[in-house]
């Protein structure tokens, strides 16, 4: 038992100072930048909204469902295409966390390439949809306008260990753990020389982890412990950087709303410019910089077959205590069943609401319906209870702008 459960100890002790740090510092960008903020200068199909999107998008610790309904919100307040493609690109490829994350496992050099490849591919994305879309006229600003609550600093302080530590852990705790495991059932079960052609033929690796990473969700932390797994088990540099970039990018989910929402040539150029460059990225690693620079860390890995092992830190082990129990807390709250007034009349099942974010923005654009005078979403039930005097088909049309789907 200790052989297998060794793997998860030694990469959780190594990833939780960094997961903390990371959660900390999303929390604070949350509390403290407007989310109005985003929006205000994203209104036109050119190359300074693009950047500007990608700026922003970068070190937000959005996860790739989390960033869906933030970029059709801002697409509805008046962010172009072009913006709001670059910000779907850029945003849950990277993060504050993430980065942490790949710096504690993957070492400098892999943290660093992360937002770059990030940043380039959003930025070559949203290019392609301006130039597509440059003769449609900037959006108008549709968003409500319900002054924001003010806090005071120790308010946001506050607000900012809330989100951080409850609603981002609530969203991608399950990943995270599910990451996790994965990499230390690879370094246990899968054989060294699986990779092996990877090394011969790098390109042919990076096909494959494309093919397997573009329809399914990874989450840009969870897919770090995953990517060092199998870089020891043979998958090169490159392929692993192709992982974490096409996994968080894309899923089925985001396909399909962006294809719904912003159009299918849209579609195609945000699936093009996330494939390009992350084959890019991926033969330039391989061909083009020292391999030694992203094998730093395999003793990490490796260090639950290691009996020599050294001892492992006091802090390492005491984050890891923390980071379990606020992990345990927030996912407890995130699926418990809550006795709400269920009413069927009033009751709608939504498909697609996946995290907090997505809570956040069906309450409030259900709230902005007429007649209706209040909403609360079940997100684990995937269920929205509405309450007024309201027509049901305006708030099923709700839900479809939303890039939802209504279900019954």
């Amino acid at each position: 038992m200790q052989e297998y459960l060794m793997p998860f100890v030694a990469l959780l002790n190594e990833m939780s100072p960094y997961l903390l740090l990371g959660f900390l510092i999303a929390g604070l960008l949350h509390a403290f930048v407007p989310g109005r903020f985003y929006a205000r200068y994203l209104a036109r199909n050119n190359f300074r909204s693009v950047a500007l999107a990608a700026l922003f998008g970068v070190p937000l610790p959005l996860c790739s469902c989390g960033v869906i309904p933030t970029a059709m919100a801002m697409h509805r307040e008046g962010a172009s295409k072009a913006a709001t493609v670059s910000f779907l690109i850029a945003t849950p490829q990277t993060g504050v966390d993430s980065i942490l994350a790949t710096a504690g496992l993957l070492g400098l050099p892999f943290a660093l390439l992360r937002p770059v490849a990030a940043f380039t591919t959003a930025l070559v994305g949203g290019a392609l949809v301006g130039a597509a879309c440059r003769d449609e006229a900037p959006l108008s600003c549709t968003a409500s306008a319900e002054a924001p609550k003010r806090l005071s600093f120790l308010g946001r302080c506050l607000s900012a260990l809330r989100y951080g530590f409850g609603e981002m852990m609530q969203d991608i705790g399950r990943w995270l753990v599910i990451g996790l495991l994965l990499a230390g059932a690879i370094t246990i079960f899968v054989p060294d020389d699986l990779f092996a052609v990877s090394a011969q033929h790098p390109l042919w690796g990076m096909l494959l982890v494309l093919a397997l990473a573009i329809p399914m969700y990874l989450c840009a932390t969870g897919s770090v412990p995953i990517a060092a797994a199998l870089m020891l088990k043979g998958l090169s540099p490159g392929a692993a950087l192709v992982l974490l970039m096409a996994g968080p990018a894309t899923n089925m989910a985001a396909i399909l709303v962006i294809g719904k929402v912003l159009g299918r040539r849209t579609l195609l150029l945000y699936l093009t410019a996330i494939i390009v460059g992350a084959i890019g990225f991926g033969l330039a690693i391989d061909t083009l910089l020292p391999a030694e620079w992203f094998q730093p860390l395999q003793s990490t890995m490796m260090a639950g077959h290691c009996s020599h092992a050294a001892a492992t830190p006091w802090w390492q082990v005491a984050s890891s205590i923390l980071f379990v129990v606020l992990l345990a807390a927030a996912l407890f709250k995130r699926y418990r069943k809550t006795k709400t007034n269920t009413d069927m009349k009033n009751t709608f099942k939504i498909k697609g609401m996946m995290c907090n974010h997505c809570k956040t923005n069906v309450e409030r654009g259900l709230s902005q319906v007429e007649g209706v005078t209040s909403v609360e979403v079940d997100l684990a039930a995937g269920t929205a209870h509405v309450e007024g005097t309201f027509d049901p088909k305006k708030i099923i049309a709700a839900i479809d702008r939303l890039g939802y789907e209504y279900v019954g």
